[in-house]
Formats: structure tokens, C-alpha cells, sequence
């Protein structure tokens, strides 16, 4: 998969007409919600389902076009109020693509999405997308089931998204060239305990012989991803130290606490290009002249503070943000 590229011109046309047709970005929500298609996972983002080479896994492999191939995976919470963040995300999806490839601040980067939801109660759970590096990435989202479901306590199966993407992914970038790949998940509660050996097999088709301890799970998805988890605020447990607590606990500097979810994007592009080396105002720059606005890159410049302080690296201060 990714051997397309990206054109953003093609993103903001596919978004002028939305807006110009007053119709939903997200076209396979809007079919269930004005019921023209059934309450199910749609077959492209379907976990159980394998890729076009017959494997249920989902591959970022190198080619002509895209020689020196990179991961990237956002993994979104779509329970409660946390369904509006894809929303967000896909008004300035354009920019932080835009800025990703035109400026080289990874190498040929593919983009896979996916949503998380309760394996306990809600009727899509997961949902997972393909690596791509066109404009296919677009696509993947709009096919996407906006659930806002939720059991209702301060726990949500993302735990079931660190399986899938621990054991159901193939990148060049780990197996050819010994490079991390980025994944970030956006969550504002905690993941259950434990991956359930039924819930796997129900939603991905796997049979365990019991069920894994979530810090095994993350452990080993670490081996193949450098892993984020995004917090946005407006949300149930912004400010729960019940929750966030055990998740700074648990992802240490990689967890970003981002008041306003509006800036995701600029987040994610941020973050990348921080671990890529990049000098950041330079980055906040870019995102400007791509058309990000000065609040949301000095928002994304706060989020990353710790990171880039645990990292030793040079996040841009409040004197590079004012020049912006």
C-alpha cells in the first residue's frame, strides 16, 4: 500500500465540496445516520477483513515512488464527546500533510487511520485503515463511523487498537532500516487492563490462548512504534488526575496534553518533525505559510515542551513564537 502521492489541492476540493453541498465529509456516518446502509464497520477499515494481498495485516512498504518509507498511525477515540476530534483533525488535514511531504520533515510518509471504541457495549469497535501516502488517506477517513457510544466509566478498549497494530502491521521502515514508526492515539480515559482473548476474536478473528496484561501489549508495540497518546481538552476527564495520572504513568514524555483539539494536526506535525530533528520554528513557520494560524503552532509548541526537554531538544519558545 502508499505507492500513490499526495495533492492537497485535491483535499480542498474534496472539502469545498462538502461544504458547497452541505453534505457530511464523513460519508459512511452520514449513511447510517440517515439510515441508507446498515449499523456495521465499513468493509475498508474492517479489522477482520485482509488487504488487497490477501493479509489480514496492514503494510507500509517502500516503493518507486516512496523508496524510504515511514509509519504514521492515528488512532482515534470516537466514544462520547471525543467523535468531534476526527472532525477537527479533517479540517487541517490538508496543512499538516502539505507541510509533512512538501517540506521533508519525514520521508515518505504513509498514514494510516483508525477509531477506537467499547468493546463492552458499543457496536464498532475498532476500526482500522490502510497505510497509504496519496490521497487515499482522505478516503480512509470519510469511511470512518463516528460512533459516540461508550460504556460510561473512565475506561475505553484501546487496548484492542495496541493489539492490532502490535501484531497486524508489516513496515519497511522496522524490518529494513530498524526505524520506529509514529503512532499516536487520541483518548481522554483510560485503556482496560488487559486485552481480552474473546474481544479479539470476535472483532479481529484471532484466538489467543489467554488474555494479555495491557503493559505486555504496550511493550511490545513499542517495539515497532514510537508511541504517543494525545489527550484534547472539552473532554469528560481533561482534568481527572484519575485518568491522567496513570497515563503519565504509562507514556511518560510521549503524553501530550492539548487543551484545544482543534490543533491536533499541528500537534502531530510538530511532534513528528521534533523526533525527525528538525529545528521547530522553522516548522511553525512552515505550518503558517501552509495556512495554520500562529495560535494553533504555539499550541502545539506548549505541548511538546516536556517532550522535547526530556529529549534535550529545542522546542520553540515563547520568543520563536512571537516572531511568527
Amino acid at each position: 500500500m502508499g505507492s500513490s502521492s499526495y495533492d492537497s489541492s485535491v483535499y480542498h476540493a474534496r472539502m469545498d465540496h462538502h461544504k458547497e453541498t452541505h453534505t457530511d465529509a464523513f460519508t459512511h456516518t452520514d449513511a447510517i445516520t440517515r439510515g441508507l446502509t446498515s449499523l456495521a464497520v465499513h468493509e475498508k477499515l474492517d479489522p477482520s477483513k485482509p488487504n488487497k494481498a490477501g493479509k489480514l495485516i496492514r503494510e507500509s512498504f517502500d516503493s518507486v515512488e516512496h523508496p524510504t518509507s515511514n509509519a504514521v498511525a492515528v488512532l482515534f477515540d470516537v466514544t462520547g464527546s471525543m467523535k468531534r476530534v476526527p472532525r477537527l483533525f479533517l479540517e487541517a488535514f490538508g496543512t499538516m500533510m502539505q507541510t509533512l511531504t512538501k517540506k521533508n520533515y519525514v520521508n515518505d510518509p504513509q498514514i494510516l487511520f483508525g477509531a477506537i471504541g467499547d468493546a463492552t457495549c458499543d457496536s464498532i469497535p475498532l476500526q482500522v485503515g490502510q497505510f497509504e501516502a496519496g490521497n487515499e488517506t482522505d478516503e480512509a477517513l470519510s469511511k470512518m463511523y463516528l460512533e459516540g457510544g461508550g460504556g460510561g466509566q473512565n475506561t475505553e478498549s484501546y487496548e484492542l487498537g495496541m493489539y492490532y497494530m502490535a501484531r497486524h502491521t508489516d513496515l519497511n521502515c522496522v524490518t529494513k532500516r530498524g526505524k520506529k514508526a509514529y503512532l499516536f492515539i487520541t483518548g481522554d480515559e483510560l485503556p482496560y487492563d488487559r486485552v481480552k482473548k474473546h474481544e479479539v476474536e470476535k472483532v479481529i478473528g484471532d484466538t489467543l490462548q489467554e488474555d494479555i496484561p495491557t503493559k505486555d501489549i504496550l511493550k511490545e508495540l513499542r517495539q515497532k512504534f514510537e508511541v504517543f497518546w494525545i489527550m484534547p481538552g472539552g473532554t469528560a476527564h481533561w482534568d481527572d488526575p484519575e485518568v491522567e495520572e496513570p497515563l503519565r504513568e504509562m507514556f511518560g514524555q510521549n503524553f501530550l496534553k492539548l487543551r484545544d483539539p482543534a490543533n491536533i494536526c499541528e500537534l502531530i506535525c510538530t511532534t513528528i518533525a521534533l523526533c525527525e530533528g528538525h529545528d521547530l520554528h522553522e516548522v511553525g513557520t512552515d505550518l503558517v505559510a501552509a495556512g495554520a494560524s500562529e495560535v494553533r503552532v504555539a499550541a502545539a509548541a506548549d505541548a511538546v515542551a516536556a517532550l522535547a526537554a526530556a529529549r534535550n531538544l529545542s522546542a520553540p519558545g515563547e520568543d520563536k513564537i512571537a516572531r511568527l
